[in-house]
């Protein structure tokens, strides 16, 4: 299922300048027994014939049974996803790639981390939003509010990837007076009562320097920045943060002349227009694979080679993690035969990156985290914003979001950070915070 999008004729020519985004189409799909499903999962005839008869009964009467029985109280991630899927359609495409994320069976993580990934998503959300698309208009408000976030069918993306949007905004905070300062690790918080005055940094070369602020923002991983006050925080919240779980994560880039699958159209193959394909065969590490030269293609010096990104998931103490990147990049090359996807005789070149606590996780002490807010909330001039420095799993929206909501607040004089932590909590946020200005 697809729809065109015309566009504007007053945008930027992309070939022409660097500093643009891209409208780009979002196509993600499952690839279990060695074939493609829609993700997020529709029940469309294309999945039935794969699924088969058999399979797709049992996945209907399961899911009759959770819509008509559901399982109470939902405290589990395996509860949430059975509530909203049925429990045939959870063990066929959520069980696996979730544990291979979170390396732990699904019934030990906690249900908040559905609801704060996948909030209203379930097989009756996918139904009407594919028959709202029926009788949709072809146009699109690039915004897509209303739209569930696994359901967005396009977005913006800079020309270059992720990073050079950053790159931009460190260059306009310089042009602007501002200053950054790289190779320095935040090692100290120097507080004066409830108010931070400092932040003692060190460098590679072991050289200290301080910083005096107003206020002051963390990113940092909450584990960390909370064995850095110079008053130690109270036992039993540095019991909680020691207690927090981080998962780490492995990208294998592999650069290829093509690829085993294919996009079938009338004239010829041609390369498959996924972004995302999320592995749910069991029997490989593997959990997720992009393909740049969908993100953008300026990303890929000769469009007719493939730059692949595979991406796994582990703990700084698993051997995956601990790999040369030369065996990381067999491990990951031998999977991608293995299932079907590439020929190693294809293989141009390859790297490996390797970013800890990629993932913060709702397991560990995590039922006990207000402890921790209820804690760095009374210093008034600290905020803990993002991904890792709230311990939440957002995406990058909402982590900016919780940025932009901290300096409205600072702006507006409020001291109460309630609405700080209620980012992402609610399905509506955005669109109230949108009708409020």
């Amino acid at each position: 299922m697809e729809r065109e999008i015309a566009p504007s004729g007053s945008g930027i020519d992309p070939a022409a300048a660097d500093c643009v985004m891209l409208l780009r189409a979002r196509k993600s799909r499952i690839y279990y027994l060695h074939r493609f499903f829609d993700y997020p999962i529709s029940l469309s005839k294309d999945t039935l014939l794969k699924l088969g008869l058999w399979r797709t009964f049992k996945i209907g009467v399961s899911y009759v049974q959770s819509a008509l029985f559901p399982l109470k109280p939902e405290e589990t991630l395996e509860q949430f996803f059975i509530n909203r899927f049925g429990r045939e359609l959870y063990r066929t495409f959520f069980k696996s790639y979730t544990e291979k994320v979170w390396g732990l069976p699904c019934n030990q993580i906690s249900a908040e981390w559905g609801a704060q990934r996948i909030k209203g998503l379930s097989v009756w959300s996918t139904l009407t939003h594919a028959l709202r698309k029926v009788f949709k208009s072809s146009g699109g408000d690039i915004g897509q509010k209303g739209t569930e976030t696994s359901l967005i069918e396009q977005f913006l993306y800079p020309k270059f990837g992720p990073g050079q949007m950053w790159e931009e905004v460190a260059r306009r905070v310089i042009e602007m007076g501002g200053e950054i300062h790289t190779d320095c690790r935040a090692v100290r918080l120097i507080t004066e009562g409830w108010q931070v005055k400092a932040l003692e940094t060190t460098n590679s070369a072991g050289d200290r320097k301080s910083f005096e602020g107003n206020y002051f923002f963390s990113t940092a991983p909450v584990q960390e920045i909370m064995r850095s006050f110079d008053v130690a925080p109270p036992k039993n919240v540095l019991e909680v943060s020691d207690g927090l779980v981080y998962r780490d994560f492995v990208t294998v880039g592999l650069l290829l002349r093509s690829l085993k699958i294919n996009d079938e159209t009338l004239q010829r193959k041609q390369l498959i227009r996924d972004n995302w394909i999320y592995i749910q065969e069991p029997d490989v590490l593997l959990g997720r694979l992009q393909i740049f030269n969908n993100w953008s293609p300026f990303m890929v010096a000769d469009p007719a080679n493939v730059w692949l990104g595979l991406e796994y998931f582990c703990n700084e103490k698993d051997e995956i993690w601990n790999l040369s990147d030369e065996r990381m990049v067999a491990l990951a090359t031998e999977e991608l035969s293995k299932i079907g996807i590439i020929d190693p005789a294809e293989v141009l070149d390859s790297t490996v990156l390797r970013m800890e606590k990629t993932y913060p996780a709702y397991f560990g002490t995590y039922n006990r985290f207000v402890e921790i807010r209820e804690h760095v909330d009374r210093y008034r001039n600290l905020f803990l914003i993002g991904r890792n420095g709230m311990h939440r799993y957002n995406n990058q929206d909402h982590s900016m979001l919780t940025a932009m909501k901290a300096v409205d607040d600072i702006i507006a004089g409020k001291t109460d950070k309630t609405g700080l932590w209620e980012v992402n909590t609610e399905t509506d946020y955005h669109e109230e915070k949108g009708r409020s200005q």
